[in-house]
């Protein structure tokens, strides 16, 4: 809008008129001057809207009305919105406004395009839905508004782009968390406070990157010997903190994601409920996930190699990622499709060479 343009609304059967209005505000060079900023001048701007209305509409305005423009201007804000990617820039620990260097995320996943059997998708799908429909049930409980999702199975199995799924899905940015770069229970905290609501934050290779010093403190280890490098890591409890504790509220409509490749590798006390609320598994491909990567990568469903190919995955443990690089070695369809039905016979052969090995060795 222009300075002072006067826009007309309708609601209802209610008429409104809303006015932007421009006022320039005399003021002196010693409280208004900043030397900090080359805008700063002898006079300054306010800016506002004016909403007109006959006055029989006052409880309406208040009760409906500007609810709904609330909300319209927070689904514009949506549809508009870039989604980001943040990563922690650890220099800059001491200032929570820039110690996440966003990054634009313009990552194609969709539930549509996930090798994933459909029943796991719809209860994903659900299950996400639910999550941010319920803030007035989370206060009412007294509990934070966060969802916590453990993804577990293989490395090549999908985990990376479900989350980009789950994020385009729901419009949340990613921040993703490497705890290996954080070196106190502290500095966990700050990045925390710093993350903004209607995110994700995502902590992969949970498994491989906590420095579980209480757990090894608990079965008899010797302290380290250099006692202020030992009180610098990030401990179990300080994760579980980070998790559940008084630090997880620090903000709404939040969701924790971490991954592992060997979930049996992961302390009882991560996988309690309330902690990781929902634990997906991400199996290697099934025949109906190959499905769907040949629809995505060759454009059809159906063909005369299909059952061959199903044949030996549902025999074979061979993940969705390798199966959609076999898939996009040819533009040709016969090509790479007998591509990939000579690599899961070798993946096949590889197996049963391990299994005589494994008896062998009996």
């Amino acid at each position: 809008m222009e300075r002072n343009e006067e826009v007309t609304d309708y609601y209802k059967g209610h008429k409104f008129k809303w006015i932007w209005v421009c006022k320039q505000i005399q003021t002196s060079r010693e409280s208004f001057y900043n030397p900090r900023d080359i805008n700063s001048t002898l006079r300054s701007e306010v800016r506002s809207y004016e909403l007109v209305f006959h006055r029989k509409s006052q409880g309406f305005v208040l009760e409906c009305y500007l609810p709904y423009i609330i909300n319209q201007a927070k689904l514009q804000y949506l549809e508009t919105k870039t989604l980001k990617i943040h990563t922690m820039d650890y220099e800059n620990m001491h200032d929570l406004s820039e110690v996440w260097t966003p990054v634009s995320l313009d990552h194609p996943a969709t539930f549509e395009t996930l090798a994933l059997e459909s029943d796991q998708k719809d209860e994903i799908l659900k299950d996400l839905d639910r999550f941010v429909k319920r803030k007035e049930y989370y206060r009412k409980v007294g509990k934070a508004w966060k969802r916590g999702y453990l993804l577990y199975g293989p490395p090549g199995t999908g985990k990376s782009s479900l989350i980009a799924a789950m994020a385009n899905y729901l419009n949340f940015d990613i921040y993703d968390l490497e705890l290996t770069e954080v070196k106190k229970n502290s500095d966990l905290r700050r990045l925390l406070v710093a993350t903004a609501n209607k995110s994700i934050l995502v902590v992969e290779d949970i498994d491989a990157t906590i420095d579980l010093q209480e757990k090894l403190s608990s079965r008899g280890a010797s302290p380290s010997k250099d006692s202020h490098e030992e009180e610098s890591k990030v401990t179990l409890s300080g994760l579980l903190n980070f998790i559940d504790g008084l630090w997880s509220s620090c903000g709404d409509e939040r969701i924790i994601i971490f991954t592992t490749n060997h979930v049996e590798k992961l302390d009882p006390a991560l996988l309690r409920p309330g902690r990781m609320d929902v634990h997906i598994h991400m199996s290697y491909c099934t025949p109906s996930g190959f499905k769907l990567l040949a629809s995505n990568y060759l454009g059809i469903t159906e063909h005369q190699l299909f059952q061959e190919i199903e044949n030996l995955i549902g025999a074979t443990a061979v993940t969705p990622a390798e199966v959609a690089e076999k898939l996009m070695k040819n533009d040709e369809v016969d090509i790479a499709l007998k591509g990939l039905i000579d690599f899961l016979h070798m993946k096949e052969k590889e197996h049963e060479d391990i299994k005589v090995e494994e008896e062998e060795n009996e």
